[in-house]
């Protein structure tokens, strides 16, 4: 997003040898707040915002074509949510669905799962949504499992519990709570634990947690 507020399409890459950026083919959508992933030789972008309101665009860039290839929308439109890839399969979890049209907005259990082999959204079944209502909440894929933890949900304050999702078992099963809650938190992989870093609860947080899972 640029100093006029409209969402931007811009994709650079930095050049080391030359000390430079590039600018390569621009995004089909224009947004930000987006979330991407880098898989093989293609970069997937998902979601975001224009304006104040959530995009539910999903685009992939191919670098060795260095061309995109629009696919198949999310499901749901929605804004903070998280995109969790485990296996051949894209996450997108939870969420906030913002009020348009006199709707109030809504923090949302959603689900929907991505098949990156077919190329298509799966429907699922209610049973399959978050325990929780969260929106802007950590989320990666430890031990074959989907996590999800932190955030914030229809209670006043910021939420400190996480759960996982067992593909094998199609069911969530309830983790140990953060110890510090926070949303708006920064989040890597390392070493099969989920490091949460800074966020946000009353004020500003320095936090650094990890959440290491096991196989039992």
């Amino acid at each position: 997003m640029g100093l006029d507020l409209h969402a931007h399409n811009h994709l650079q890459h930095y050049d080391m040898l030359k000390d430079m950026w590039v600018s390569l083919a621009p995004m089909p959508t224009p947004r930000y707040a987006a979330t991407s992933f880098l898989r093989g030789s293609k970069i997937y972008v998902l979601g975001g915002r224009q304006s104040k309101y959530a995009v539910n665009a999903f685009e992939v860039f191919d670098i060795e074509t260095r061309s995109w290839t629009k696919f198949p929308n999310i499901p749901c439109k929605r804004a903070f949510s998280s995109f969790v890839i485990l296996d051949n399969h894209l996450y997108s979890l939870g969420g906030l669905r913002q009020g348009r049209l006199y709707r109030q907005p809504k923090f949302l259990r959603t689900m929907d799962m991505f098949d990156m082999e077919q190329g298509g959204w799966l429907k699922m079944e209610r049973s399959f949504f978050l325990k929780k209502r969260r929106a802007d909440f950590v989320a990666g894929a430890l031990n074959g499992r989907v996590i999800v933890a932190g955030g914030l949900g229809n209670q006043p304050t910021v939420l400190e519990t996480a759960e996982a999702f067992h593909p094998g078992k199609n069911k969530w099963e309830i983790l140990p709570a953060m110890p510090t809650p926070r949303c708006a938190c920064s989040s890597i992989v390392v070493k099969n634990c989920l490091l949460a870093v800074g966020g946000v609860n009353q004020g500003l947080s320095d936090a650094v947690e990890a959440l290491c899972v096991s196989d039992s």
